[in-house]
């Protein structure tokens, strides 16, 4: 097997640098853990970027890929496939909505949600045609293609990449004052918005501004997008992150005085348990029937191998309780991390909701307290990776026991603490 050192080498030297990885290679994974190729074990709590909610190389997953692929892969929507269906029939229930549209990366899905609520604005809003506009926040991120970087507000992902699609009105992040003045422009045809800000720091709004974004919207004939593709199937502690603080069972109850119903959902990542490309707009009749053959679509969006590996790995999240299990242990360690606080000046704050978390450290985001921190982490058998500088994010995957929880508690405390000394 290539060893650590000369995967990175050959990284360095045939690959865009357009990451900056942390020191670790990585050959193999199993639940939550993977593993270097000279055999050192690791907890991963950074899950993909929340892509393995259902632990890596989950057997049940793996047995559906392997028999689908065996079987059949890719038709193209030239034709139908005899799985396809089956996804859309689940996919539609599960959620609540009419229709779902397949496609593969969530940037993918992010275009696909601009497009239709544009020609939603057009064909039924009934705005002048090329005029529509879209509101978003600050510190937003939804993908890097060059329509979404247009309306990025971070300059290392948007600078040089001009000319920017226009269409676009960026607002503060939880500001429902600022949402209601870009309301009153008629040519808005939606509102773009996580639940939660992840990449941006794991940044969850004030409780109920969701729900006012939703009234505001509903008051305005303006479409509610919510981009679930880091937060959805589970993470949050319930199937998604708009489900608020209802009670789940198996899949989310969507208790009236908590759930959200937004016009659009925007799924990818845990969607197929990060074994395989899926992503998902979920919108009703009156939106979806806007787009027409030959208007949108993908050669492998709704691919028989991909839709066969999303059931498997809904049906992962259903019958291991992941739901419950993430808001059980994302209390604990948010509990934990906040005892650690009061014993450590390293750490300035802890925010996160189910097992979507954040630890801000004392240091100015240009500095390295953070890099360090993490490396030193991975010096320790647990993964992590930095955000905006000086904030660490801790997304374990949601099949982890409490009693591996708590022995990365103490892999966290123990670093920390050794690096103060």
């Amino acid at each position: 097997m290539i060893s650590s050192k000369d995967a990175i080498d050959l990284e360095d030297k045939y690959g865009a640098h357009n990451y900056h990885p942390l020191p670790v290679v990585l050959s193999k994974g199993k639940g939550v853990y993977v593993w270097d190729p000279e055999g050192n074990k690791y907890y991963d709590f950074l899950s993909a970027y929340s892509a393995v909610n259902q632990g890596h190389c989950h057997p049940h997953i793996i047995k559906a890929l392997r028999e689908q692929g065996e079987t059949l892969t890719l038709t193209s929507r030239a034709f139908y496939n005899n799985v396809l269906g089956e996804f859309e029939q689940k996919l539609t229930q599960l959620f609540g909505y009419d229709k779902v549209l397949p496609m593969n990366t969530g940037a993918e899905a992010v275009e696909t949600a601009i497009k239709i609520a544009r020609k939603w604005g057009y064909q039924i809003k009934g705005i002048p045609e090329n005029e529509a506009k879209i509101i978003v926040c600050d510190n937003n991120f939804h993908g890097r293609t060059t329509t979404i970087i247009s309306f990025s507000s971070n300059s290392n992902a948007k600078d040089y990449f001009g000319p920017y699609t226009p269409g676009f009105i960026s607002i503060e992040y939880g500001n429902t004052d600022q949402l209601k003045e870009a309301l009153k422009d008629d040519n808005v045809v939606a509102f773009l918005v996580e639940p939660i800000q992840g990449e941006a720091g794991v940044f969850l709004p004030d409780e109920g501004y969701i729900k006012a974004a939703s009234d505001l919207c509903k008051a305005n004939n303006v479409l509610l997008i919510c981009d679930e593709i880091q937060t959805g199937i589970a993470r949050t502690g319930s199937l998604l992150a708009v489900c608020g603080n209802c009670t789940c069972s198996n899949q989310c109850e969507r208790q009236p005085e908590h759930y959200v119903r937004p016009d659009m959902i925007i799924l990818g990542k845990a969607l197929s348990g990060g074994v395989y490309p899926v992503s998902a707009l979920l919108t009703d009749n009156i939106v979806m029937d806007v787009i027409q053959p030959g208007q949108h679509g993908s050669t492998f969006g709704g691919n028989p191998l991909g839709c066969k590996v999303a059931l498997a790995s809904l049906e992962v999240v259903e019958n291991e309780n992941l739901i419950q299990n993430a808001r059980k242990l994302g209390e604990i360690f948010r509990n934990e991390m906040n005892k650690l606080k009061e014993e450590c000046s390293l750490i300035v704050s802890v925010r996160g909701k189910g097992l979507l978390n954040a630890v801000v450290i004392d240091d100015d985001p240009s500095g390295d307290a953070a890099w360090n921190l993490c490396v030193n982490l991975k010096n320790n058998g647990l993964l992590a990776k930095p955000t905006h500088g000086n904030i660490i994010r801790f997304a374990p995957p949601l099949v982890m026991t409490e009693e591996q929880l708590m022995e990365c508690v103490s892999i966290i405390g123990k670093t920390f603490k050794e690096y103060m000394n």
